[in-house]
């Protein structure tokens, strides 16, 4: 089994208690970095019931997803070489079938920053949220035709549409909590957004939520969920339950333990 349940490199810094990956039964494991840059685990998993679980602090800003309203997309020519993969169509993104889709909704928005935005309002306004949505195989084209899905169905909806506008995009996991916003009565989980690469640098949007946010924690990025599964098995194995809790904690309780 593979395990994508740390946090992301670019947030390491930030972790004031270590973010460990642990199994019960205890198993030997082996830690490395993805071709996308993600920590991941691997190991053997023993017949029967397995947990795998960790837990950990870690200081954020406070501050919500920076905006830029003037950040430029680059000419396809000018992309740094590393860049270009997250314009090609990939297992949940078919680019090739949404292109004149995407020209007839966006093709008259200004480039840029303007434009991504214009993506993220249409995919919020026209497809309605749902955990009873959820299917493992969804694409973007079948989220386009069903117009409902989970939060990884909105930003792979809106990846497709950016990649087909020449605009970079890739996908996002990680925790988010209910920070600066009216609670949710859906029990907590991993939460999907996705980066859109404008002004020689990656920036957060979430086609799902379609506000800036506080405190996104970076688990893993990709050219869709295909890349960034929290888990992938190469045999047999049921999910039986999963339980995520994401809490703010003030400085000072955090200081005292």
């Amino acid at each position: 089994m593979i395990a994508l349940l740390n946090v992301h490199a670019s947030r390491r810094q930030d972790l004031r208690e270590p973010d460990i990956l642990q199994t019960e039964p205890v198993v030997a494991v082996t830690e490395y970095e993805d071709s996308f840059g993600n920590a991941c685990t691997r190991f053997v998993m023993p017949p029967g019931e397995v947990r795998l679980y960790n837990s950990f602090r870690i200081e954020d800003s406070g501050e919500l997803d920076p905006i830029a309203p003037d950040a430029q997309q680059a000419a396809v020519e000018d992309l740094p070489s590393n860049v270009l993969r997250y314009l090609l169509a990939s297992r949940y993104c078919e680019t090739d079938l949404l292109l004149n889709t995407a020209y007839g909704l966006f093709g008259n928005t200004p480039p840029g920053w303007a434009r991504v935005q214009a993506i993220c309002d249409w995919v919020h306004a026209h497809v309605t949220f749902g955990y009873s949505f959820a299917r493992s195989s969804k694409s973007a084209m079948e989220v386009l035709a069903e117009r409902q899905g989970v939060c990884r169905d909105f930003q792979h909806l809106a990846i497709a549409f950016c990649r087909c506008m020449n605009i970079p995009a890739r996908y996002a996991t990680g925790y988010l909590g209910d920070i600066g916003v009216p609670l949710s009565d859906s029990p907590m989980d991993f939460s999907a957004w996705f980066e859109a690469y404008l002004d020689g640098r990656w920036w957060t949007f979430d086609a799902r939520h379609n506000q800036p946010r506080i405190g996104r924690v970076l688990m893993a990025t990709g050219r869709d969920a295909a890349d960034v599964a929290i888990t992938t098995s190469f045999g047999t194995a049921i999910l039986k339950q999963f339980t995520i809790v994401t809490d703010e904690v003030h400085p000072a309780l955090a200081s005292a333990g």
